[in-house]
């Protein structure tokens, strides 16, 4: 009770849960905002940093509308820092406490001034392009972050995690439902998401849309950085289907789902950087692009922490071997019995049941019962 009256409607699961999706959300509007602030040019409508003007935090009329944007993406910190904040005081407020939601709700917290830091960077660099894509990278680890806290919060378990309350049952303590090898290529097609988004920022590093028509370029080879970013696309997806087929051959119908997820968001994405590149780069498609980057690192995430997941342990049922009821078989010679004697009478076991060793094990079970 002192923990309600204390946190009030944090102390529920639910909130909680609906608060670390709030923050997932909410960062990939920011990495939507600031893609709208680059392709309008507005990269410096605040032209210093934490101030938008030499003497303001706040915009003038006389910046335009290039300072409204920016500086309504700047405001975007408090929202997505009121939102951490919150999830974090909720995660607190959790009884019982379940292990590592408090870590995980302090790192996704602490990322989003260290992304804004990048971010007054960015602008103090006059948009330098190696900044700027600094910057996107620091708002994929955050959603990286938030995506985790989200995931522990709704209760999902991990492999190695030893689940408390609610999740104790849904975890259990029994085998990973993905093979280890899986589980290893699972985390190869992390990685090479990865370098897809860094290989992206490379990209637009050295394409027009700098942010602000005096911004400075990169110097890569346009065509040339472009064909890198589209080989790294191409092994994605290669692996993302190699992966679907292997865990649906293995029988992981959720890790099967996930990768099949994220097939089709990778195709989806696929086709707006093709149709972008063909159709020399239009703002639209360059911002969907970028919403696409966002939401093909989600599904890369949903992917890797599936094939975290253990299958529930179960408890054989049955009647313990000395059960005294004789109602409980009431042939003991027939085999029909789910007790370890099943198929001896009980005048021939010994006094306290069969030794261990001649308890019957996996097929042995099932030709004891025939």
């Amino acid at each position: 009770m002192g923990a309600v009256s204390r946190f009030g409607p944090l102390s529920s699961p639910l909130v909680l849960t609906r608060l670390a999706a709030a923050a997932v959300v909410a960062n990939v509007v920011l990495v939507v905002t600031g893609g709208a602030v680059r392709l309008t040019d507005s990269g410096l409508g605040c032209p210093t940093w934490p101030r938008c003007t030499a003497d303001s935090y706040r915009t003038t009329p006389e910046m335009g509308v290039h300072g409204m944007i920016e500086y309504g993406n700047r405001l975007l910190f408090f929202v997505i820092a009121g939102i951490a904040v919150a999830g974090l005081l909720a995660a607190l407020a959790q009884r019982p406490r379940r292990r590592g939601l408090v870590p995980l709700a302090v790192a996704a917290g602490l990322g989003i001034p260290a992304q804004a830091v990048i971010g007054g960077i960015t602008v103090l660099t006059n948009l330098n392009p190696w900044v700027v894509g600094l910057h996107f990278l620091a708002s994929m680890a955050v959603l990286a972050g938030a995506y985790a806290f989200w995931r522990r919060a709704a209760g999902s378990p991990r492999a190695g995690a030893r689940p408390t309350g609610p999740e104790a049952g849904a975890a259990g303590s029994g085998r990973p439902e993905v093979p280890g090898p899986l589980r290893t290529l699972a985390g190869l097609l992390t990685a090479v998401s990865a370098l897809v988004l860094v290989l992206g920022t490379f990209v637009t590093g050295s394409g027009p849309h700098s942010g602000d028509h005096g911004a400075a370029r990169n110097g890569l080879d346009p065509a040339a950085i472009a064909q890198l970013h589209a080989d790294a696309v191409f092994l994605l997806i290669g692996l993302s289907v190699a992966a679907w087929f292997a865990l649906r051959a293995v029988g992981a119908p959720r890790a099967a789902r996930a990768a099949a997820v994220l097939v089709a968001v990778e195709l989806g994405q696929g086709v707006i950087g093709f149709v972008q590149y063909f159709t020399h780069l239009p703002i639209v498609l360059v911002g969907a692009h970028m919403l696409g980057s966002a939401l093909v690192w989600l599904a890369t995430l949903a992917l890797l922490w599936s094939t975290r997941v253990r299958r529930p342990a179960t408890v054989a049922a049955g009647p313990p071997v000395d059960d005294p009821d004789p109602g409980s078989d009431p042939d003991p010679g027939s085999g029909s019995g789910s007790g370890s004697g099943a198929g001896v009478p009980a005048d021939e076991l010994p006094a306290g049941g069969p030794p261990d060793d001649d308890l019957p094990t996996g097929p042995d079970v099932l030709a004891g019962a025939r």
